[in-house]
């Protein structure tokens, strides 16, 4: 009875459930004609998400600059890590080279004026904060002779140095004479003297080193002559001078020749020069001039000016001995000769030197050559009082290394380096394709900014430089480019100064030796795929951050997925971001990255974007 009484039940509401089912089916329909007809609101929604996950598709970003006060506001849920300012304490802050930890290193040859990075857990995890005041450097040529006060607020040189025309004090900015130690009167005269001994006008010379370089006069005027000149100078009581240097739109970098090489390559420079830098190329058995000698080009020259040329002249203004000054000259130049160097000329305050362009020609042998088998490999590693040996030759006309060509020339031909084989990896046909794919990059950036290749970006830095072909295909009187080689890269860098260029080692798990905001554009191709491994990437990313102008501009070039950690980051860090696709289209995994960098100052809530 039970189950039929449950049958016959079931029979009873079947004929119900289906005329339900109906009914539903046919609202469903009708719904879905309606929103089909336009009506709806639900496919307009879903094409406009479609569209805004278009890598291609985000409002463009404005690279001219504004300096807008424009309040900030604060997101109520920050999809990223937001990154506070520091402290206003800190708007000058070089992480290597603070005053406070230099003085816990003993002075004896200059140690504590090296670099000395903070540990982990005293590194600074804010954005460093520009001056109150702040404007665009004054666009090249201009900014070589004039700065903004704002950007740089430190009179002190004004004072130290009145009588020798390094910088003025004029209104609301600073004046460059173009005046230094050893040349009152004008680096172009200083320079003119030089160029009747030195073949500095035919492109022979084409890249200098200037060691205790002030605020970089020379390296200033000398690039009017096409001559492009790599300044350093210690972080001391000259108070922001290589701050100035970049400032004025010449290459310049924190450094002192101390106990550790210097970051650049054997052979790398045509010229070097000490106008008055007072290091005491005697002392230590030579070993700073041997160091000086080692990134000396064969056939390069070395520039004197200072104590102690001159001595009859300066001694008492100098206050030493006419002995003691006569003796030091004496060795110096016994010391120049050891290297196979040769005195071409002395008159007044100058005097040059000449190094043989191979070891044949040497009147004296060098008792003390350096075991190391690799010039070049000079990161952290301590200076020895020896002579780094040229590389052998055939003949006693033969340039040791190799010899180049003229620049412009030079900056295309193969390098010596690379056609005797000597960069693993590299030909001279890869390095010709290397130069081609690099124009075609810089056309594509090109086209999505207008500015790059005008004054607007002075001060360029290539992070991870390979063989220069960024820089090569940049290179403008307009602009320079500090190619930087990471320490766990291939070492190219001798590559690059033969090509003309200049550039540093450096590894970016560590802060730079430069000053906050001292670089218009930063490029980086491949670098956070370099070291995601490695270090820190928001680290490295808050010293980009350091180093860049208000306004400036960032170009990522890296594989998709490490852009998409870095967007993420740059989210939090008051960066205007757009992703763009490989400028072969979007099927190749490489993308572009382009960034930039709002315009604020501290103590304030100003910015050139409310989007933070």
């Amino acid at each position: 009875m039970g189950n039929k009484h449950n049958s016959a039940g079931f029979k009873t509401r079947s004929p119900l459930s289906i005329f339900i089912v109906i009914c539903l089916c046919c609202f469903f329909y009708i719904l879905g004609a309606w929103q089909k007809s336009g009506f709806g609101k639900g496919d307009g929604i879903a094409v406009q998400m479609s569209k805004q996950t278009d890598c291609q598709i985000f409002p463009d970003l404005n690279f001219e600059t504004h300096h807008n006060d424009v309040e900030i506001i604060e997101p109520s849920k920050p999809k990223a890590k937001v990154f506070k300012p520091c402290d206003v304490k800190y708007t000058d802050y070089t992480p290597c080279q603070e005053q406070d930890r230099a003085m816990t290193f003993p002075r004896e040859n200059m140690i504590y004026r090296e670099r000395h990075c903070p540990r982990e857990e005293e590194k600074l995890h804010c954005l460093i904060p520009a001056p109150k005041g702040y404007t665009t450097p004054f666009p090249w040529p201009k900014g070589r002779d004039y700065v903004h006060y704002a950007n740089v607020p430190h009179k002190s040189l004004t004072v130290e140095k009145a009588v020798q025309n390094w910088v003025q004090f004029q209104g609301d900015v600073f004046k460059f004479p173009g005046g230094g130690t050893m040349f009152p009167q004008g680096a172009d005269a200083y320079i003119d003297e030089l160029a009747s001994v030195i073949p500095i006008a035919d492109g022979s010379v084409r890249t200098a080193l200037d060691t205790g370089c002030g605020v970089a006069s020379w390296g200033a005027y000398l690039m009017k002559r096409n001559v492009l000149a790599m300044s350093f100078a210690p972080r001391d009581n000259h108070e922001a001078q290589v701050q100035f240097a970049l400032e004025r739109g010449v290459p310049a970098v924190i450094g002192v020749l101390g106990s550790i090489h210097l970051p650049y390559p054997s052979r790398a420079f045509d010229m070097a020069q000490c106008s008055r830098c007072l290091i005491p190329w005697a002392a230590n058995d030579g070993m700073y001039l041997m160091e000086v000698d080692r990134v000396l080009r064969p056939g390069g020259y070395w520039i004197l000016s200072g104590p102690p040329i001159n001595w009859k002249t300066y001694y008492q203004t100098w206050k030493r001995s006419k002995a003691d000054l006569q003796a030091e000259q004496r060795r110096i130049e016994e010391l120049a000769e050891s290297l196979c160097w040769e005195k071409k000329y002395e008159k007044g305050d100058i005097a040059i030197f000449r190094k043989k362009a191979n070891n044949k020609n040497c009147r004296r042998k060098s008792a003390n050559i350096c075991e190391s088998k690799d010039a070049d490999d000079v990161w952290y590693k301590e200076m020895e009082a020896c002579k780094t040996p040229l590389p052998e030759v055939n003949s006693a006309n033969e340039v040791a290394g190799g010899e180049l060509k003229k620049f412009p020339e030079r900056l295309f031909a193969i390098p010596p380096r690379v056609a005797k084989g000597l960069v693993k990896g590299v030909t001279a046909e890869s390095f010709q394709e290397d130069n081609k794919l690099w124009k075609k990059h810089i056309n594509a950036y090109k086209r999505n900014n207008k500015l790059i290749g005008t004054t607007r970006y002075r001060n360029i830095m290539d992070m991870n430089a390979g063989l220069g072909g960024f820089a090569a295909a940049l290179e403008s009187p307009k602009s320079w480019v500090m190619n930087v080689v990471p320490t766990i890269a291939k070492n190219t860098l001798g590559v690059i100064y033969e090509r003309g260029l200049v550039g540093i080692y450096h590894d970016w798990c560590e802060g730079f030796s430069t000053y906050p905001r001292t670089y218009d554009f930063i490029h980086a191709n491949g670098v956070f795929s370099l070291y995601q491994n490695k270090c820190n990437l928001e680290d490295i990313l808050l010293e980009m951050d350091r180093i860049l102008r208000p306004e400036g501009t960032v170009i990522f070039r890296d594989e998709v997925d490490v852009l998409n950690k870095v967007k993420k980051i740059a989210g939090g860090m008051r960066w205007d971001t757009k992703m763009m696709d490989h400028e072969d289209g979007p099927l190749v995994p490489e993308k572009i990255l382009v960034v930039v960098k709002q315009y604020w100052v501290g103590g304030t809530g100003n910015s050139t974007s409310s989007d933070q």
